[in-house]
Protein backbone atom coordinates (compact mmCIF):
# COMPACT_ATOMS: atom_id res chain seq x y z
CA UNK A 1 0.00 0.00 0.00
CA UNK A 2 2.85 2.49 0.72
CA UNK A 3 4.67 1.98 -2.29
CA UNK A 4 0.72 2.28 -4.06
CA UNK A 5 0.80 5.84 -2.92
CA UNK A 6 4.24 6.87 -3.44
CA UNK A 7 3.84 6.03 -7.21
CA UNK A 8 0.41 7.93 -7.20
CA UNK A 9 2.22 11.23 -5.30
CA UNK A 10 5.35 10.86 -8.29
CA UNK A 11 2.92 10.85 -10.94
CA UNK A 12 1.21 13.59 -10.03
CA UNK A 13 4.08 15.70 -9.65
CA UNK A 14 5.51 14.52 -12.89
CA UNK A 15 2.75 14.96 -14.87
CA UNK A 16 2.01 18.85 -14.38
CA UNK A 17 5.34 19.19 -15.08
CA UNK A 18 5.19 17.05 -18.42
CA UNK A 19 1.95 19.45 -19.48
CA UNK A 20 3.86 22.63 -18.68
CA UNK A 21 7.12 21.22 -21.25
CA UNK A 22 4.77 21.63 -23.96
CA UNK A 23 6.94 21.09 -27.46
CA UNK A 24 6.88 24.19 -29.66
CA UNK A 25 5.07 24.02 -32.98
CA UNK A 26 7.73 24.88 -35.53
CA UNK A 27 4.90 25.32 -38.30
CA UNK A 28 2.93 27.35 -36.88
CA UNK A 29 3.67 31.63 -37.43
CA UNK A 30 4.44 33.69 -35.00
CA UNK A 31 3.53 37.17 -34.60
CA UNK A 32 5.78 40.15 -33.27
CA UNK A 33 5.03 43.81 -32.94
CA UNK A 34 7.23 46.32 -32.90
CA UNK A 35 8.24 50.02 -32.36
CA UNK A 36 12.08 51.05 -32.50
CA UNK A 37 12.70 55.13 -31.68
CA UNK A 38 15.85 57.00 -32.01
CA UNK A 39 16.29 60.49 -30.44
CA UNK A 40 19.11 63.16 -30.52
CA UNK A 41 19.15 65.77 -27.81
CA UNK A 42 19.19 68.96 -29.33
CA UNK A 43 22.92 70.56 -29.86
CA UNK A 44 24.51 67.14 -28.39
CA UNK A 45 26.23 63.95 -28.61
CA UNK A 46 23.65 62.74 -26.61
CA UNK A 47 20.07 60.99 -27.24
CA UNK A 48 18.15 58.01 -26.08
CA UNK A 49 17.06 55.04 -28.27
CA UNK A 50 14.94 51.51 -27.76
CA UNK A 51 12.10 49.62 -28.67
CA UNK A 52 8.89 47.77 -27.25
CA UNK A 53 8.26 44.75 -28.32
CA UNK A 54 5.41 42.46 -28.48
CA UNK A 55 5.99 38.94 -29.28
CA UNK A 56 3.90 36.06 -29.68
CA UNK A 57 3.72 32.06 -30.60
CA UNK A 58 0.98 32.47 -32.47
CA UNK A 59 -0.78 35.61 -34.44
CA UNK A 60 -1.46 37.15 -31.03
CA UNK A 61 -3.20 35.16 -28.56
CA UNK A 62 -0.18 32.85 -27.04
CA UNK A 63 2.50 35.20 -25.77
CA UNK A 64 5.67 34.68 -26.24
CA UNK A 65 7.83 37.44 -25.19
CA UNK A 66 7.28 41.09 -23.95
CA UNK A 67 10.26 43.07 -24.42
CA UNK A 68 10.98 47.33 -23.02
CA UNK A 69 14.28 48.62 -23.88
CA UNK A 70 15.67 51.86 -23.41
CA UNK A 71 19.57 53.07 -23.67
CA UNK A 72 21.45 56.34 -23.67
CA UNK A 73 23.43 56.91 -26.96
CA UNK A 74 26.44 59.29 -27.77
CA UNK A 75 27.50 59.95 -31.18
CA UNK A 76 31.48 61.33 -31.83
CA UNK A 77 31.92 64.24 -33.58
CA UNK A 78 32.60 64.19 -37.10
CA UNK A 79 31.35 60.43 -36.97
CA UNK A 80 28.24 57.88 -37.93
CA UNK A 81 28.76 55.57 -35.22
CA UNK A 82 26.66 55.30 -32.50
CA UNK A 83 27.43 54.23 -29.17
CA UNK A 84 24.77 53.07 -26.34
CA UNK A 85 24.80 51.98 -23.10
CA UNK A 86 21.13 50.48 -22.13
CA UNK A 87 18.85 48.55 -20.44
CA UNK A 88 16.14 46.11 -21.22
CA UNK A 89 13.24 43.79 -19.12
CA UNK A 90 12.04 40.92 -20.90
CA UNK A 91 8.99 38.77 -19.76
CA UNK A 92 8.98 35.21 -21.31
CA UNK A 93 5.99 33.20 -21.83
CA UNK A 94 5.86 29.17 -22.13
CA UNK A 95 4.21 27.94 -25.58
CA UNK A 96 0.73 26.53 -25.44
CA UNK A 97 -1.99 27.49 -22.52
CA UNK A 98 0.22 27.56 -19.82
CA UNK A 99 0.32 31.05 -18.47
CA UNK A 100 3.88 30.64 -16.71
CA UNK A 101 6.79 33.29 -17.21
CA UNK A 102 10.18 34.02 -16.44
CA UNK A 103 11.96 37.60 -16.11
CA UNK A 104 14.90 38.78 -17.47
CA UNK A 105 16.91 41.87 -16.41
CA UNK A 106 19.32 42.80 -19.03
CA UNK A 107 21.89 45.48 -19.21
CA UNK A 108 23.99 45.92 -23.14
CA UNK A 109 26.83 48.00 -24.56
CA UNK A 110 26.23 48.20 -28.67
CA UNK A 111 27.94 49.81 -31.85
CA UNK A 112 25.90 50.85 -34.89
CA UNK A 113 28.23 51.66 -37.52
CA UNK A 114 26.69 52.57 -41.07
CA UNK A 115 28.22 52.17 -44.32
CA UNK A 116 26.94 53.04 -47.83
CA UNK A 117 27.36 50.90 -51.29
CA UNK A 118 26.81 52.80 -54.28
CA UNK A 119 23.89 54.89 -54.33
CA UNK A 120 21.10 52.80 -52.87
CA UNK A 121 22.40 49.68 -50.46
CA UNK A 122 22.20 51.37 -46.84
CA UNK A 123 24.37 48.75 -44.50
CA UNK A 124 24.68 48.99 -40.83
CA UNK A 125 26.79 46.89 -38.43
CA UNK A 126 25.86 46.42 -34.61
CA UNK A 127 27.74 44.96 -32.14
CA UNK A 128 26.29 44.10 -28.98
CA UNK A 129 27.05 42.81 -25.63
CA UNK A 130 25.03 41.39 -23.07
CA UNK A 131 25.20 40.89 -19.43
CA UNK A 132 21.42 38.84 -18.45
CA UNK A 133 20.24 38.43 -14.88
CA UNK A 134 17.80 35.75 -15.79
CA UNK A 135 15.12 34.55 -13.28
CA UNK A 136 16.22 30.89 -12.13
CA UNK A 137 19.62 31.07 -13.72
CA UNK A 138 23.26 32.51 -12.77
CA UNK A 139 24.48 35.44 -14.24
CA UNK A 140 25.00 35.36 -17.78
CA UNK A 141 26.45 36.89 -21.06
CA UNK A 142 26.03 36.75 -24.93
CA UNK A 143 27.32 38.31 -28.07
CA UNK A 144 25.40 39.16 -31.01
CA UNK A 145 25.70 40.84 -34.29
CA UNK A 146 23.84 42.30 -36.67
CA UNK A 147 24.29 42.71 -40.34
CA UNK A 148 21.16 45.23 -41.88
CA UNK A 149 20.54 45.74 -45.32
CA UNK A 150 18.09 48.56 -46.49
CA UNK A 151 17.89 49.01 -50.40
CA UNK A 152 15.29 51.99 -51.94
CA UNK A 153 13.29 50.47 -54.76
CA UNK A 154 11.15 53.46 -55.93
CA UNK A 155 14.13 56.06 -55.12
CA UNK A 156 17.99 56.48 -54.36
CA UNK A 157 17.49 57.69 -50.67
CA UNK A 158 15.51 56.49 -47.46
CA UNK A 159 12.78 58.98 -46.57
CA UNK A 160 9.04 59.92 -47.01
CA UNK A 161 7.05 57.93 -49.99
CA UNK A 162 10.16 55.52 -50.38
CA UNK A 163 9.43 51.91 -50.63
CA UNK A 164 12.47 49.81 -49.27
CA UNK A 165 13.30 46.49 -49.03
CA UNK A 166 14.94 45.43 -45.50
CA UNK A 167 16.77 42.55 -44.87
CA UNK A 168 19.45 41.04 -41.82
CA UNK A 169 20.67 38.40 -40.35
CA UNK A 170 22.00 38.45 -36.83
CA UNK A 171 24.02 35.88 -34.92
CA UNK A 172 23.76 34.76 -31.13
CA UNK A 173 26.84 33.70 -29.33
CA UNK A 174 26.81 32.59 -25.68
CA UNK A 175 29.54 34.39 -22.99
CA UNK A 176 29.03 31.95 -19.67
CA UNK A 177 28.13 28.50 -20.45
CA UNK A 178 26.89 27.27 -17.30
CA UNK A 179 23.91 28.57 -16.00
CA UNK A 180 23.81 27.15 -12.82
CA UNK A 181 22.25 23.61 -10.97
CA UNK A 182 24.78 21.77 -13.17
CA UNK A 183 23.22 22.85 -16.13
CA UNK A 184 25.26 24.73 -19.44
CA UNK A 185 24.23 25.95 -22.76
CA UNK A 186 26.09 25.49 -25.98
CA UNK A 187 28.15 28.13 -27.84
CA UNK A 188 25.36 28.71 -30.34
CA UNK A 189 22.28 30.51 -29.04
CA UNK A 190 20.41 31.45 -32.03
CA UNK A 191 19.97 33.32 -35.58
CA UNK A 192 18.01 34.98 -37.10
CA UNK A 193 17.37 35.82 -41.01
CA UNK A 194 14.66 38.41 -41.86
CA UNK A 195 13.44 39.68 -45.26
CA UNK A 196 10.46 42.24 -45.15
CA UNK A 197 9.35 45.59 -47.58
CA UNK A 198 9.27 48.90 -45.85
CA UNK A 199 7.63 52.12 -46.42
CA UNK A 200 8.62 55.93 -45.32
CA UNK A 201 5.06 57.34 -43.97
CA UNK A 202 7.76 60.24 -42.98
CA UNK A 203 11.27 61.66 -43.65
CA UNK A 204 11.41 60.42 -39.84
CA UNK A 205 9.24 57.36 -39.85
CA UNK A 206 8.74 54.20 -41.75
CA UNK A 207 6.36 50.82 -41.33
CA UNK A 208 7.97 47.63 -42.11
CA UNK A 209 6.30 43.99 -42.55
CA UNK A 210 8.14 40.87 -42.96
CA UNK A 211 8.81 37.26 -42.31
CA UNK A 212 11.98 36.47 -39.73
CA UNK A 213 12.78 33.09 -38.97
CA UNK A 214 14.61 32.10 -35.91
CA UNK A 215 16.37 29.21 -34.99
CA UNK A 216 18.12 27.75 -31.76
CA UNK A 217 19.94 24.74 -30.79
CA UNK A 218 16.06 23.35 -30.12
CA UNK A 219 13.46 24.42 -32.59
CA UNK A 220 12.86 26.98 -35.60
CA UNK A 221 10.37 28.91 -36.37
CA UNK A 222 8.69 31.69 -38.43
CA UNK A 223 7.45 35.25 -37.17
CA UNK A 224 5.49 37.66 -38.81
CA UNK A 225 6.78 40.92 -38.03
CA UNK A 226 4.92 44.47 -38.54
CA UNK A 227 7.51 46.82 -36.92
CA UNK A 228 7.68 51.16 -37.16
CA UNK A 229 10.95 52.95 -37.17
CA UNK A 230 10.93 56.48 -35.71
CA UNK A 231 13.68 58.84 -35.41
CA UNK A 232 13.13 62.00 -33.59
Amino acid sequence: MRKLILVVFILSTIQPLQANAQEINEDQLGAWYMYFFNKKFEKSQFGIQGDYQFRFWDEGGDSEQILLRTGLTYNPKNTDVLFTLGYANITTGQFGESDNTVNESRIYQEALIPQKLGSRFYLTHRFRYEQRFNEGQDFRTRYRYNLFLNVPLNKTKMGKGTIHLALYNEIFINGQRNIGDGRSVQFFDRNRTYAALGYGLRENMRVQLGVMNQTTVNWSKDQFQLSIHHNF
